[in-house]
């Protein structure tokens, strides 16, 4: 009844030629943006209506619920032009004096995507124009407004820039998902009990209902869902002559939901005990997901992006020799180093995902200043190494990361974990990937465990004097050892400097160069200073760092850079591309990759490139399928998330004839590529 009212109060402002004063709207400010100003013809591109509430105001879903309208749509553009209808982001339910809506009291974004046709010529201009109608109401008032919003299209290259990219992958990050498998629903004794088929590793301990068709349940009603093993059952209170289908989605959390139609069939109720099982079944999750974590932290001491940093620390631990007291110090502040970095690593992902952004592990190497800075640092210590210049003392008679003492240990592990566990290694990316579908509480153990198996080793070490007695005695042999050191080092310099080049270009990479030159001379004036015992010895440096930090903000994020050798003779990543491969039934061979990933490289050259496995696939007639993540891609961030996966490598091969695709490890031989079938 209410519903009607509001529809009925509406409707005047909505009719148009109807004398109806209108206010303009104030209480929630719309704005129409497209992803390109430059469609290429016959492409689909989607525009947006951005929509502002005021505070304490909101507007409404599909179907509103017990009361509301939803926004509708009127569109005046040139013939050829095809819209598609309005998808909504996850809502949130609203209960105010008993009557349940479907709404958003935030900001949000409604897209559609638009078909262009084909044959336009380059500089065609397509003005658009479109009449959006909404209710806007806060708890005790609902006002209809409506807007005229218009933008203008031109024929070109379709070309989207950066910015604009990330904000509609905001946007789309937060439409529910397609459930992608059948859902059913039985009514009995005036009950609707849905099921939805769902891992039991997927955590519904807060799972909301909400029904697109309108008259399917009571929306006020209480709702009750339970995990029953790997499907979630839901019930609630049914509204009579429930309609043959009933579509809606399931809210899983925060701006996270799965859309889907469920059609009449058998659902068992929930088992007794389901609930408890559930919770066992995400304990159970925890426990393989912290155990792999551990191990595949242990097995990263052995990958080649982590050698050149632990490499340091074998100055440290024979240097440390005899002293127990020492011995221990060094080996908790190595971890504490280790652990504090996964830990913050594993809380800036989980917040960034929790507001909508698609990164994956690794997400802070695919900003090519972050690479940089490495660069810096890595440079650094190893012509620190090399005899350059001596680090400062600091408290205690400590030296950084290099040297001895608790500080050096803190912050040679700290820069062991920010490098190394970039490299989701064996065990890992299962790991990884359970504990981002992890309560936010046990994916940070599972993070804190990462750390405790990187540094395992080394805490052994101090703790186990057996085992520290069969490191060599200290010596004279320690300088040159040191000197030795500084040449892994600076190979590992040298490969961030190529990083930085693929991201960058070749402008990004000269800038990076000319902030490590401006460095090193800081570093050797310093170094010069330091040997005739001046005073003032590390002003150089300082003011060379300056001078370098100043160059890395300036170095481009989104330059255009060529293919890699890797990639030529491939297919780039596309899910629509790689749909349409599987229906032809051509075998693929599907590789997602960075180039700050020492595996994913290792695996290139090792196997993905030799002559033999090359020929094999073109034999079978194999398509390579290349993913490059090394700049961030919400596409690939999305694919991975969708296979339990948080970062690279990652591979998988469709077989011939359209079969499920088999999951490969992630480290590769020559004869397991060529033997795929």
């Amino acid at each position: 009844m209410i519903r009607w009212c509001l529809w009925l109060l509406s409707l005047f402002a909505f009719l148009p030629g109807v004398a109806v004063a209108q206010a303009p709207p104030t209480h929630i400010a719309p704005s129409l943006v497209a992803e390109t100003q430059t469609p290429a013809g016959g492409s689909q591109i989607t525009l947006a209506f951005v929509m502002k509430p005021a505070p304490q105001w909101h507007g409404y879903w599909q179907n509103p619920g017990d009361a509301g309208l939803p926004t509708r749509v009127a569109w005046t553009a040139p013939k050829g032009l095809a819209f598609g209808p309005l998808q909504y982001p996850v809502p949130q339910p609203l209960l105010i004096a008993g009557l349940m809506n479907y709404v958003y009291e935030r900001d949000y974004a409604l897209l559609v995507t638009v078909d262009v046709p084909k044959g336009l010529v380059p500089g065609t201009r397509l003005p658009i124009a479109a009449k959006l109608d909404w209710l806007a109401c806060n708890p005790s008032t609902c006002v209809p407004e409506s807007a005229t919003l218009e933008t203008s299209l031109t024929i070109g290259g379709g070309a989207v820039a950066a910015d604009r990219r990330a904000l509609f992958d905001r946007w789309r990050a937060v439409l529910p998902k397609p459930l992608g498998a059948p859902a059913h629903y039985a009514v009995a004794n005036g009950r609707l009990r849905l099921e939805l088929p769902l891992p039991a590793a997927i955590d519904a301990g807060k799972a909301y209902f909400f029904s697109a068709t309108d008259n399917a349940i009571d929306y006020a009603a209480p709702q009750t869902a339970v995990h029953d093993g790997d499907r979630l059952v839901i019930e609630t209170t049914a509204r009579p002559h429930v309609p043959a289908r009933v579509d809606g989605l399931v809210k899983l959390g925060p701006d996270m939901g799965l859309s889907f139609s469920a059609t009449p069939g058998k659902v068992a109720a929930a088992s007794a005990g389901a609930a408890d099982r559930g919770k066992a079944g995400i304990s159970g999750t925890f426990w393989v997901a912290l155990g792999g974590a551990i191990l595949g932290g242990l097995l990263l001491n052995i990958m080649p992006c982590v050698f050149p940093i632990l490499s340091l620390k074998a100055l440290s631990l024979a240097r440390a020799g005899g002293d127990e007291r020492a011995a221990r110090g060094e080996a908790l502040a190595y971890t504490a180093g280790v652990v504090l970095v996964c830990a913050a690593l594993g809380a800036a992902l989980l917040g960034l995902r929790a507001t909508g952004e698609l990164v994956g592990w690794a997400f802070q190497l695919q900003d090519p200043r972050v690479i940089a800075g490495l660069f810096l640092l890595v440079l650094a210590i190893g012509l620190n190494l090399a005899g350059l210049f001596e680090l400062p003392v600091l408290s205690g008679g400590n030296e950084l990361a290099g040297a001895g003492g608790k500080t050096g240990a803190f912050w040679t592990g700290a820069l062991a974990a920010f490098v190394a566990t970039p490299c989701a290694g064996p065990f890992l990316g299962v790991a990884l990937g359970a504990a981002i579908s992890l309560p936010a509480a046990a994916a940070m153990a599972v993070f804190v465990g990462l750390g405790l198996g990187v540094a395992l080793p080394f805490l052994l070490l101090g703790f186990v004097p057996a085992l520290r007695r069969s490191l060599p005695k200290p010596g004279a042999w320690m300088d040159l050892f040191r000197h030795i050191l500084a040449v892994p080092m600076l190979v590992t310099a040298l490969g961030l400097a190529w990083i930085l080049g693929r991201q960058a270009g070749v402008n990004g990479m000269a800038i990076g160069l000319a902030a490590a030159l401006l460095l090193a001379l800081g570093l050797w004036w310093s170094g010069r200073r330091q040997a005739a015992l001046k005073r003032g010895v590390w002003w150089p440096m300082f003011a060379a760092l300056v001078g370098a930090a100043a160059l890395i903000a300036i170095v481009p994020r989104d330059a255009a850079v060529a293919a890699s050798p890797a990639e030529a003779g491939t297919v780039r990543f596309d899910e629509a591309k790689l749909a349409d491969l599987r229906k032809s039934g051509r075998p693929v061979f599907l590789y997602f990759t960075a180039d700050w990933c020492l595996t994913c490289k290792v695996n290139e050259k090792a196997a993905i490139e030799r002559t033999e496995v090359v020929k094999a696939f073109a034999d079978k007639h194999v398509v390579t399928m290349v993913g490059d993540w090394t700049r961030g891609d919400p596409a690939i961030s999305r694919f991975l998330q969708a296979h339990g996966r948080s970062g690279v490598p990652f591979y998988l091969f469709y077989p011939a004839g359209g079969g499920e695709p088999r999951e490969l490890p992630q480290i590769l031989t020559p004869g397991l590529l060529a033997g795929l079938t």
